[in-house]
């Protein structure tokens, strides 16, 4: 059972997701600046490779959840070698019109309970099950973006998260190696620690496509300006 905001217990499924949705909502960070998408230059893989989708499909999970597409991961498994050419143009199809499926921009959202009273909102994380087809193609344009980040030396090097070679681990010894070498040189250290509450949903991502403007195939695959 889910408590409302006066403490009474809702039974009703309707009230229940609509008072979890209210409040989803209200700890999204969104602002209306839409960024300017009319930018010409261009930086963007010419032809997606195959041996990338290929690389891709065995990584699907046969019991991965499905997306409002209803299309499952054991589809595309099953598919094998043959899947992988149309995934391929797919992706190039989208990445050169700016267009995505209509059931791309569609998630349903799960409540996942992560602790505590569960007759609270709050202690109910939401998983947003999308489109298993989509996933593949973000990481494959997440993959070649953050290759050019690498090769252009574009990242800071203290950033250690979503980054290939980098971890926890990684940053656990750096942090490390640091104090140590401070006690060895008897110099003064500074550490801040900051625990964004929600950090996923604070994110803005409208600020986050402004800095991509000069590559207008992101901004147009991110938006979805076509549907087909």
């Amino acid at each position: 059972m889910i408590k409302d905001c006066n403490g009474g217990l809702i039974t009703d499924p309707i009230d229940k997701a609509n008072n979890l949705n209210n409040y989803y909502a209200s700890v999204f960070s969104y602002e209306r600046d839409i960024p300017d998408i009319n930018s010409t230059h261009s930086d963007k893989p010419s032809t997606i490779k195959i041996s990338i989708i290929r690389k891709r499909l065995p990584m699907i999970k046969r019991n991965k959840s499905v997306g409002p597409d209803s299309i499952p991961g054991a589809i595309l498994k099953m598919g094998g070698e043959a899947m992988i050419p149309y995934l391929a143009r797919l992706l190039d199809i989208m990445i050169n019109n700016g267009t995505i499926p209509r059931d791309w921009k569609k998630a349903t959202v799960v409540p996942i309970h992560k602790g505590g009273d569960r007759s609270v909102v709050k202690n109910y994380r939401p998983v947003s099950l999308t489109s298993v087809v989509c996933k593949q193609m973000e990481h494959v344009i997440a993959g070649y973006i953050g290759q050019v980040w690498e090769d252009r030396n574009w990242l800071y090097k203290g950033q250690h998260g979503f980054r290939p070679g980098y971890s926890r681990e990684s940053q656990i010894t750096t942090v490390c190696q640091d104090i140590s070498d401070s006690l060895d040189e008897a110099a003064r250290l500074d550490a801040i620690i900051i625990d964004f509450l929600k950090a996923f949903d604070l994110v803005l991502h409208d600020r986050l496509l402004k800095k991509s403007q000069p590559r207008a195939w992101i901004q147009r695959w991110s938006f979805g300006l076509g549907n087909f």
